[in-house]
């Protein structure tokens, strides 16, 4: 059976809208189902800031979600979600409890307060924004954008020798299955690409000329480093029309995992919050094993696009930069 790219836009009923704010180096991406999306979660970063996490744990009675925020600003970014709600609410969106519709939306965010201000964060106004953006008019593109806005990579000798990269997404179709991920790629360690496992972006030398390698950095001494030049986070959204349900689509993300490790290293480090939600809104009946293990092909190429597609920014060179 022969397997196609697509554009991500053609994951139906997804739709994505992302804001930034270009000067202040942040932002955030909004993923929004209004019908409902089934959604598991996957969390192996040591420095999560997350919101309604718990609602995706199997055992929770929810079965679904209505959106995904991804954003900059860490824990001070998680009010972008709120935004998120009033505007669903405002349209009719939630789930209706009787008294109020309550529109579930999970959150996640990376750290980019080091690139840009650190007083300024994605706040409800942006949230609002954003998901009026998926909700009218989807904006969703690659690069310097949304939660990718102030994203950066090779972090452990601090922000000096670091560089810009941003959010990348990739979505295939095999016969009736659909499958795509959108990734903010602004890891601690490096970026390879995951089919040749040659170096594209991370650690750069100390005249920024050229690459070099995290672990060989951090092999220089075993001592404990209490502070890794603040936090990082690579997060992913990764959807699909298959039919699975909570448990199955937790089950997806962490398959989709072996997508950060094949292309970013060290990965899940305790400076990272990497976390992978995985959603579903359609009915087609798919093989888990074989969806999980496209999902972390599709992870690693949307990693890869995330850091060639990005462009120099905030003083931090990029991979297209270098080339």
């Amino acid at each position: 059976m022969q397997m196609r790219e697509i554009p991500i836009a053609e994951l139906q009923p997804f739709r994505i809208g992302q804001v930034e704010d270009a000067a202040a180096a942040t932002g955030c991406t909004v993923l929004i189902c209004e019908r409902g999306m089934r959604a598991g979660l996957d969390v192996r970063g040591g420095g999560p800031a997350s919101r309604e996490s718990q609602l995706l744990n199997p055992l929770m009675a929810a079965q679904s979600i209505h959106a995904i925020v991804l954003a900059g600003g860490s824990a001070y970014g998680l009010g972008a979600a709120d935004g998120v709600m009033a505007e669903l609410e405002a349209r009719g969106i939630g789930y209706d409890t009787g008294f109020a519709l309550v529109p579930l939306v999970a959150q996640a965010d990376l750290y980019d307060l080091s690139v840009g201000s650190a007083r300024v964060r994605p706040d409800a106004a942006m949230g609002r924004a954003a998901a009026r953006c998926a909700l009218d008019a989807p904006n969703y593109r690659d690069g310097n954008y949304g939660a990718g806005c102030g994203a950066s990579v090779g972090k452990c000798r601090g922000m000096a020798t670091a560089m810009k990269t941003g959010i990348g997404s990739y979505a295939v179709q095999l016969g009736e299955l659909q499958l795509g991920a959108v990734v903010v790629l602004n890891a601690l360690g490096d970026v390879f690409d995951w089919k040749t496992g040659r170096q594209v972006a991370g650690l750069l030398t100390e005249d920024k000329s050229a690459l070099r390698s995290t672990m060989d950095c951090m092999r220089a001494s075993i001592r404990p480093t209490e502070n890794k030049f603040t936090g990082n986070t690579t997060l992913a959204a990764v959807m699909t029309n298959a039919a699975f349900d909570k448990a199955q689509l937790c089950k997806l993300a962490g398959m989709a995992h072996d997508g950060f490790a094949r292309a970013i290293r060290p990965v899940h480090t305790s400076a990272d919050g990497d976390s992978i939600y995985a959603v579903s809104a359609g009915e087609v009946q798919a093989d888990l094993d074989l969806t999980g293990a496209l999902a972390a092909e599709v992870v690693s190429e949307a990693i890869l696009r995330a850091a060639l597609g990005a462009e120099s920014a905030y003083g931090l060179p990029s991979a297209g930069s270098l080339r």
